[in-house]
């Protein structure tokens, strides 16, 4: 498939140059190039048909995969607080008694010595940080057309994508319905039908916004399935199946599978998925996705076995770069004390990546820990932070970052804020109200990796979050080995704990170290 689209696409691209050659040159040249075009066509309806074909006979019922859970051991209800340790009076020397010189005796002239020079011990050097140039914060990028869709053709949608308005024409032969009784013949219909349609003009367009948007593979779907929405509305069985059909022609490992009333999208991931129904196929899990943030509850289901030919890609859910949301800013401040003096934190989140992280499904904690904040959102926090570590020594500016965590948020479990387990993402964590110890801690590994440039990692311990920075300076305390250097346990959960401070309840246990790459 692929060496026939690049073949394709190189005698596309010839034909558009200037042929000096004489006329029957060029009339051989369009004869050659006309049999090339009519192979890739019947070579592409010829994985359509034996794909529709196969569509009508190789279904099998399966029974739901339950979602994986993360941990099932409980958090802590309540975060503790570390003691604080009481000022030690200094006791003052006994003084020295006068002895009053005897008068009878004579007097003698004092022997002066010479007083010896005392070296105090040496300390070590505390090391400043080097904060780094925090850059101004860039305009929202406005996302326009690209250049090289001239001319589209087909029926018009218009959709607010997280803020950014497109558009988008389709092929109306694209707008095939499911019909009742869901069963393979149904589905084999419509597969049928819509390859008759000109779907290329469509995904041309999607991956022209791709860039602009900044889209991860999650970003990619949901933009598809918003299409899908705007063409189906309505009717989430109708939408389903589009975002299979184009799914699976972007080259994404993509099924579909039925019961008697409703269709799900079945879609395997890179990392690993949580809390969500899947079914195994070849050792690969395909997951029951839903791009509402409703979890999908399948029960016994119909699918098939195979895929697409050239459909091999898996989605890829890391947030390595922020997506290109049309912002739209929602302020919040936040107060802290630190060594007796009370700072004033006022941090604006984006309202649209909050919606769009919502539709995120549950994945694994490493991704959490590498995720990337919204430049808009993250630059004014740090340039409002970066005056309160200048000058301090690197284990002074952790503490100051370890108390803006532990007090300036109000801490629940996921169950009491949710009623579900709920990693959050850092610019989540701004958002909502309450947030517990994963949440705290991949929010202040992030700032302590962007603000001080120190090395983090995440600690997994059972029913707990944490984290532990590596100093350039010996800071005392609890700490963890890992990749042969020392981290210092900090805990962004424990009120008021230093650096080298572990929860009680964790000290004497062995925690899981989470790589942050970030």
């Amino acid at each position: 498939m692929h060496k026939r689209s690049i073949l394709l696409v190189s005698i596309l691209t010839f034909s558009s140059l200037s042929i000096t050659g004489t006329a029957g040159n060029r009339a051989e040249f369009e004869q050659w190039m006309k049999q090339e075009t009519t192979s890739f066509q019947e070579y592409r309806d010829k994985r359509d048909k034996e794909f529709t074909g196969f569509l009508k006979n190789q279904w099998k019922e399966m029974q739901t995969f339950q979602g994986i859970v993360r941990d099932k051991t409980p958090k802590p209800v309540r975060m503790p607080k570390a003691p604080i340790k009481p000022a030690v009076p200094i006791k003052q020397p006994d003084p020295v008694p006068v002895i009053k010189p005897i008068t009878d005796t004579p007097q003698t002239k004092p022997v002066i010595k010479s007083p010896v020079k005392v070296t105090p011990p040496s300390t070590p050097k505390p090391v400043i940080v080097n904060v780094p140039v925090i850059k101004p914060v860039p305009a929202p990028v406005k996302v326009v057309p690209a250049p090289l869709i001239k001319k589209p053709k087909g029926m018009k949608v218009h959709l607010t994508f997280y803020g950014q308005s497109l558009d988008f024409y389709y092929d109306p032969k694209l707008k095939v319905s499911i019909q009742r009784p869901i069963n393979e013949k149904s589905m084999s219909r419509i597969w049928s039908e819509m390859s008759k349609a000109d779907y290329e003009g469509l995904l041309k367009q999607i991956n022209a916004q791709r860039k602009p948007l900044i889209l991860n593979d999650w970003g990619y779907a949901l933009l598809t399935n918003a299409i899908a929405q705007k063409i189906h509305p309505g009717s989430k069985n109708d939408q389903s199946v589009f975002t299979w059909y184009l799914m699976t022609k972007a080259g994404y490992q993509a099924r579909i599978a039925y019961d008697s009333n409703y269709v799900y999208l079945l879609m395997p991931s890179r990392q690993q998925l949580f809390a969500a129904p899947y079914f195994t196929f070849d050792k690969i899990r395909y997951y029951a996705l839903s791009f509402d943030g409703i979890k999908q509850k399948p029960g016994r289901i119909f699918t098939y076995d195979g895929h697409y030919p050239g459909a091999q890609k898996r989605l890829d859910m890391s947030l390595s770069h922020a997506f290109n949301t049309g912002r739209k800013q929602q302020d919040r401040f936040l107060n802290f004390t630190y060594k007796g003096k009370t700072h004033r934190i006022n941090v604006g989140y984006d309202k649209e990546t909050i919606r769009y992280l919502k539709t995120y499904p549950q994945m694994d904690i490493t991704l959490y820990f590498n995720s990337e904040l919204n430049q808009a959102t993250a630059n004014p926090l740090l340039k409002q932070l970066k005056p309160l570590v200048e000058g301090k020594s690197e284990e002074d500016a952790v503490n100051l970052i370890l108390r803006f965590v532990q007090t300036a948020f109000k801490y629940k479990t996921d169950e009491q804020q949710f009623g579900i387990e709920n990693y959050l993402f850092p610019e989540e964590t701004l958002h909502y109200p309450y947030s517990d110890c994963e949440d705290r801690s991949v929010f202040f590994a992030w700032i302590v990796h962007h603000l001080l440039g120190l090395q983090v990692v995440g600690l997994d311990y059972p029913g707990h979050i944490s984290a532990a920075v590596h100093f350039n300076e010996n800071v005392r305390g609890d700490a963890v080995s890992f990749n042969g250097k020392r981290y210092v346990v900090t805990d962004p959960t424990y009120i008021n704990a230093n650096s080298g401070m572990a929860m009680p309840a964790y000290k004497n246990k062995k925690p899981g170290v989470i790589r942050v790459l970030n």
